[in-house]
C-alpha cells in the first residue's frame, strides 16, 4: 500500500511539474508578442506582432481601461494559433471592454467583422489604436462604438440585425462596479449559435464569484490555464442551446 501510494504521489509530482513546464512555454510565447520601440519618439507606444504584422499601441495611462493588460495578448495569441478550430474569417465579433483594442485589432486582421465596443471616455483612444492598426490591412472596416453594459443593449443591437458569432472579453471583470449589468450583456447578446471567448485575470475573490455566478447561465470550457500569468481563458455558449466550433 505504502508503494502505491509512493508511486501515486511520484505521478501526481510528475505531472505537476509537466503542467508547470507547459505553462511557463506557453506564457513565454505569449509575452514574446510585445516588443518596445528602440528609439523613443514624441508620442510613446508599445509594440506588438500578431499575424506577421506590427501593431502599435498607444497607451493612456490617465484612464484605467486605456491600458493594455496581459490577457488581451493571451486571448490574441490564442485567436492567431487556434484558427483551425475557431476560424474569425467572415465572421461577425463583438468586443466588450476593448481597451485600447489589441483584440478588435487582431481579429480584424483575422478577417473578421468587428464592433469594438466601450465607454465614451475610452472611445478616443481605441478609435486612434484600432484605426491606425487595421487601416489598409483588413477585409472589413472595424466599427468603435460606446456600450454601456446594461443599458440600451437591445435598442443599439437589436437581435433582427445583430447576430454575433463570437463575443470577446478581455479583463472585463475586474474592479468594476457593474458585473450584472455584464452578465445580462453576455446573457443578450450571446445567441443560438455565438460562441463567447473570454480571458480573465484572477486576483480576488470577485473573479472566482463571476465565473460561478456565469457557469449558472453559461456552459464554460476552460481552454487555458496559465498559473504564472494568473490568467485563464474560457470558451463559453448558451447552456440551453448546444453550439459547434467552425
Amino acid at each position: 500500500m505504502d508503494t502505491q501510494q509512493s508511486n501515486a504521489r511520484k505521478e501526481d509530482s510528475n505531472t505537476k511539474e509537466e503542467d508547470t513546464a507547459v505553462d511557463a512555454e506557453l506564457a513565454k510565447a505569449i509575452m514574446s508578442r510585445s516588443f518596445h520601440p528602440s528609439i523613443l519618439g514624441p508620442e510613446p507606444w508599445e509594440g506588438y506582432i500578431f499575424s506577421d504584422l506590427e501593431i502599435r499601441i498607444k497607451e493612456s495611462t490617465d484612464l484605467y481601461g486605456a491600458v493594455l493588460w496581459p490577457s488581451a495578448m493571451v486571448l490574441c495569441h490564442f485567436l492567431e494559433t487556434n484558427r483551425d478550430e475557431h476560424n474569425m474569417m467572415d465572421k461577425n465579433v463583438i468586443e466588450l471592454g476593448a481597451g485600447t483594442g489589441l483584440v478588435s485589432i487582431v481579429s480584424s486582421l483575422l478577417g473578421a467583422k468587428v464592433t469594438s465596443t466601450d465607454l465614451p471616455d475610452v472611445l478616443g483612444n481605441l478609435q486612434y489604436n484600432v484605426m491606425r492598426n487595421t487601416k489598409g490591412r483588413c477585409k472589413y472596416i472595424p466599427v468603435v462604438t460606446e456600450l454601456f453594459w446594461g443599458q440600451a443593449v437591445e435598442q443599439r443591437f437589436p437581435r433582427a440585425t445583430h447576430c454575433f458569432d463570437y463575443i470577446l472579453a478581455a479583463d472585463v471583470v475586474y474592479s468594476h462596479p457593474y458585473l450584472e449589468e455584464l452578465m445580462d450583456t453576455f446573457d443578450y447578446l450571446c445567441q443560438e449559435n455565438t460562441q463567447i471567448l473570454w480571458a480573465m485575470r484572477f486576483r480576488l475573490d470577485k473573479e472566482n464569484r463571476f465565473v460561478d455566478r456565469f457557469r449558472q447561465r453559461f456552459n464554460l470550457e476552460e481552454l487555458y490555464n496559465l498559473p504564472s500569468l494568473s490568467i485563464k481563458l474560457y470558451r463559453a455558449w448558451r447552456r440551453d442551446e448546444r453550439v459547434t466550433t467552425s
